[in-house]
């Protein structure tokens, strides 16, 4: 950077110039602030021929006239050449004045309040060789840019006034080739048809259209041909991005845990800011600032959190800000993803299916996390965060809990931490502890019904290797206990043979028969729980909350016999209290899932029910006089009878029933 600052100096110093030269680089990399904190100040601080330099500052941002731009020249002048204001900012230490200070100074001046009486010194006016001028954001003008240079080019080439333009060349050819393209394309359209050239299958229109374009309306080369006038030297800004950055962290001083942490890993946040494949410090600006946020209310909440997790936050919040702020990609390209599981799914589905609709994800994936391996890659409360600017605290707690009970073994209860890691990467020295945390656990029930089986094989492994002090008789009296008190709060185990896949040992024991054979009994009652819960939720909204008994009735009974688990009588009672249309639409319903094929073995079970209830029914149709809804209740039980008939249940008698049952028990 010094080298690019004593040519540019090279330059102001020179006698003679009729150019002006330029500073090219991206936008949000340091260009403004390269010129406010170190070309400036040397500038205003040499001397040519007895006379101090002056430097002149002026924003493009905006301006929509020429006009505009020279009484922002009269202006920052007629304040330069006010006594007051410099004997001010010379006794206050101020090096700049504001911008809002500028508005207020110009209006002053409009109005001749501040100037004393003092005359016009034409001298100052006159005076152009101690002078230099800066026109910044040149691309982000809203006039034409080929008249802007034009513009400037009257105080380069005719008063010798040393200039510097600042701009971002990449998207200025942007900007002039994509100006005003609907009216562009509309007349390189008009004149292919014209030349008899549209209808002409040589070349594809798109591209005629675009050749006549560049033919007619090429400002690239009119700009080209300008600035090989005007400009005489062209440097391009690329900043050491180290010794920014160092800069950039100096802000966060006053909270010496979080400076800690990102001094240690200044590595990772040039890293992922080159991989970002853009320059803009402004974004990196924000993107820390983003992780101070995030770092403050993971040490408030989940302290202690283990360092590979925060790294990668570190690493997932510049990444998605460059991916986001930078406009790479649209907003919603993360929105779907509801947590890291299914972030990884979506990575196994890339690349195993080659779904191109995943591609954006898996190219994100392998490049900001390249040689950096973590089990936990994607946080949805971040990219919520940056993406909508709230902080959800739901979400995060739900991250947070997630990663604390799968990825950060330093705080993992000891039976998880036995469960997710391989047990030879516990050590000696915390072995033991591990084994009497996980013994006290089960003991008490606190873990689930599933997972006190896994543990169970651990357990029987590391006793006959003789890890442990127990023996098989102890240990399954210990476990079988724990697992009768675990029943009570546990929930249903659907895909016990995917859980039990899980257990990382080479030879699981024989003598698991036992535990495994009450664990299906405890886990067959907490299915039968589970749909009685299930079948006095759902049928409680009968009579008065018809439409979410259709709704939960059509999404979770059509597998489950959700009839085996609800009285019979009170199920009549409701029935019976329903609308006529209401009985209807549940005998339709009913018959529906009996006649769909998929469902017939698993309702089967609720069959005893059903011939209860059309039972109950009849019982109460007995000598009624017609009404609609005792027309209704009858259609109902014929319904109810078609059900029967196609399970082919028996009308047996109660007493033929149970002599029936008892007969099938001896």
């Amino acid at each position: 950077m010094e080298d690019l600052v004593e040519s540019i100096l090279d330059y102001v110093r020179s006698d003679y110039t009729d150019y002006a030269v330029m500073l090219n680089g991206e936008w949000g990399s340091g260009k403004t602030h390269f010129w406010n904190n170190k070309i400036k100040k040397k500038i205003e601080s040499m001397q040519l021929n007895g006379k101090r330099y002056t430097t002149i500052y002026m924003s493009l941002y905006g301006i929509s006239n020429l006009e505009e731009i020279s009484k922002k020249i009269f202006m920052e002048t007629t304040q330069l050449m006010d006594k007051n204001l410099r004997k001010f900012m010379d006794s206050s230490g101020q090096q700049s004045i504001p911008e809002y200070a500028k508005t207020g100074i110009d209006m002053a001046n409009f109005f001749g309040v501040t100037r004393n009486g003092d005359k016009v010194d034409y001298a100052e006016f006159f005076s152009t060789d101690d002078k230099v001028l800066c026109f910044d954001d040149l691309e982000r003008a809203n006039v034409d840019v080929i008249d802007i240079l034009g513009y400037i080019n009257n105080f380069v080439e005719h008063d010798h006034i040393k200039t510097i333009i600042i701009c971002n060349e990449k998207e200025l050819a942007t900007k002039l080739k994509s100006s005003n393209l609907e009216m562009k394309t509309f007349i390189a359209t008009y004149l292919l048809d014209r030349q008899d050239e549209l209808n002409k299958t040589d070349k594809p229109i798109v591209e005629k259209i675009q050749e006549k374009i560049e033919h007619v309306f090429d400002k690239a080369n009119d700009y080209e041909r300008i600035k090989e006038k005007l400009i005489g030297e062209t440097f391009e800004y690329a900043p050491k991005f180290d010794y920014i950055i160092n800069g950039i962290l100096m802000r966060y001083e006053d909270n010496p845990d979080l400076i800690k942490f990102l001094r240690e890993n200044t590595g990772i946040i040039i890293s992922t800011f080159n991989k970002s494949g853009t320059r803009n410090l402004r974004i990196l600006k924000h993107a820390l600032n983003d992780f101070k946020k995030i770092y403050e209310m993971v040490n408030k909440f989940y302290p202690n959190t283990n360092n590979r997790v925060m790294q990668t936050m570190l690493i997932f919040t510049i990444a998605v800000s460059f991916e986001i702020k930078a406009g790479k990609i649209t907003k919603d390209k993360f929105i779907n993803i509801k947590d890291n599981e299914e972030y990884k799914a979506v990575l196994v589905s890339s690349r195993i299916l080659m779904d191109n609709r995943q591609f954006y994800i898996k190219e994100f994936d392998n490049n900001y996390y390249y040689n950096f391996k973590s089990k936990y890659r994607f946080f949805k409360f971040i990219e919520y965060y940056v993406r909508t600017r709230i902080f959800d605290m739901k979400i995060f707690k739900e991250n947070m809990e997630t990663i604390r009970n799968t990825v950060d073994t330093e705080n993992l209860p000891s039976y998880k931490r036995l469960l997710t890691e391989e047990y030879w990467k516990i050590s000696d020295d915390q072995f033991d502890k591990v084994i009497k945390e996980i013994i006290e656990d089960v003991k008490a029930g606190k873990i689930l019904l599933i997972d006190i089986v896994k543990l169970f094989a651990y357990f029987s492994y590391f006793s006959r290797k003789g890890l442990i002090e127990y023996d098989l008789k102890t240990l399954k009296n210990i476990f079988f206990n724990g697992m009768n008190i675990a029943s009570l709060t546990s929930q249903y185990c659907q895909n016990v043979e995917e859980e039990l896949g899980k257990i990382a040992i080479e030879e699981v024991a024989t003598d698991m028969e036992d535990i495994l054979n009450h664990f299906y009994m405890l886990n067959n009652q907490l299915l039968e729980k589970m749909y009685r819960e299930k079948a006095e939720e759902i049928m409680k909204c009968i009579p008065m909350k018809m439409e979410q008994f259709y709704e939960k009735f059509d999404k979770e009974c059509m597998d489950i016999p959700i009839f085996k688990y609800y009285d019979t009588f009170q199920l009549f009672q409701r029935i019976s209290c329903a609308s006529n249309e209401d009985i209807v639409l549940i005998k339709e319903k009913m018959l529906d899932r009996a006649r769909a094929q998929r469902h017939t073995k698993k309702i089967e079970p609720e069959m005893k029910n059903i011939k209860q209830l059309k039972q109950v029914i009849d019982d109460y149709l007995k000598g009624k006089d017609p009404t609609i809804k005792i027309v209704m209740l009858k259609e109902f039980s014929k319904s109810l009878g078609y059900i029967l008939d196609k399970y082919k249940v028996s009308f047996l008698s109660n007493k033929e029933e149970k002599e029936n049952e008892e007969k099938t028990e001896s």
